[in-house]
């Protein structure tokens, strides 16, 4: 077995403060600094070092977290060769997500795990707030929904068989899994509103005033990205989280808004969504990540694949919808 206070220090490494660690691990603060002290001890080397009010790991806590990650690797990929001498799927498994994946990928996914094994337990969480690969590498999930964002694990490219190569990021294996095309969202009364089959371009909408809408840790960067590539800044007077405080703001005409294909109107709102066409085109990337070498544990493994089934159905009815638009 690999030493759980290699784990701690792991975290610590993510987090940067211990009380954060202590949280993620569900440890007093005082339990981790004990960890990180005996760990010390065992190898007869400082992992810590001051700096400030906190602590920062030395050079040789720094490579021995490399070499850690690369421990806990192996020890997922053995996990997955183990459960293969199990009878059927059973164990449980945590799925987390942003909400328009619990909608419209995780929760079609996790029915159709359910019928198939009576006996997995899945759980899911949208966990907002939480940074959800701190969630993986912490053993809460066991999948995660996610779409790139700065300061996130590298994803690599995508290739043609939906496999990304390795990237840089010895800790999580990142997988594609859907999509998802972004819509104007307008009043009913909206000079747009009546462009609904012919769709509009993003740069002819650089004089409306803007809703900075969803997610601040995907959508609004997506908002401001796209508009700087149709070359104009979004004269944003208004933000909101939840869809329907967003319909209901674009409804009373205080501006209009990005809205992801996935996200749901509410009915009786008067509003309509608008396709965008031509260049850019903004697109959100939703990418399943786990622990680097879990994806060969069966639960894991079947759970990617339901999220890929459920996905592809999702794009299935998109791209009818837009045939029909």
């Amino acid at each position: 077995m690999i030493d759980p206070r290699l784990q701690t220090l792991r975290v610590l490494h993510q987090r940067g403060t211990v009380t954060a660690t202590a949280e993620a691990l569900h440890l007093t603060p005082s339990t981790v600094s004990q960890q990180l002290r005996q760990l010390s001890a065992r190898l007869g080397l400082e992992l810590l070092e001051p700096a400030g009010r906190n602590v920062r790991l030395t050079p040789a806590a720094l490579a021995l977290v490399e070499h850690a990650d690369a421990l806990f690797a192996r020890w997922e990929e053995a996990r997955a060769d183990l459960s293969g001498y199990a009878d059927g799927v059973a164990g449980r498994l945590r799925i987390t997500g942003v909400a328009t994946a619990i909608a419209g990928v995780i929760a079609p996914a996790v029915a159709r795990l359910r019928e198939e094994l009576p006996r997995l337990t899945v759980e899911i969480g949208e966990d907002p707030g939480e940074n959800r690969f701190e969630l993986l590498l912490a053993g809460r999930a066991d999948i995660a929904v996610v779409i790139p964002a700065p300061g996130g694990p590298p994803p690599g490219s995508r290739l043609p068989d939906r496999e990304l190569p390795p990237s840089d990021d010895a800790r999580f294996t990142q997988r594609p899994v859907l999509e998802e095309p972004q819509d104007l969202l307008v009043p009913a009364g909206h000079r747009f509103a009546g462009r609904v089959a012919q769709g509009v371009t993003l740069a002819e909408a650089a004089g409306e005033s803007w809703i900075r809408a969803g997610d601040p840790a995907d959508q609004h960067q997506l908002l401001v990205t796209a508009c700087a590539t149709a070359g104009f800044t979004p004269r944003v007077r208004h933000d909101a989280v939840d869809w329907y405080a967003v319909a209901a703001l674009v409804a009373h005409g205080f501006g209009i808004c990005l809205m992801p294909r996935l996200a749901p109107v509410p009915e009786r709102c008067p509003v309509v969504r608008v396709p965008l066409r031509g260049e850019p085109l903004p697109v959100r990337r939703f990418l399943a990540a786990v622990r680097r070498g879990s994806e060969r544990r069966l639960p894991v493994a079947r759970g990617l694949a339901a999220l890929r089934a459920a996905a592809g159905e999702r794009e299935a009815k998109g791209v009818e919808r837009a045939g029909q638009a």
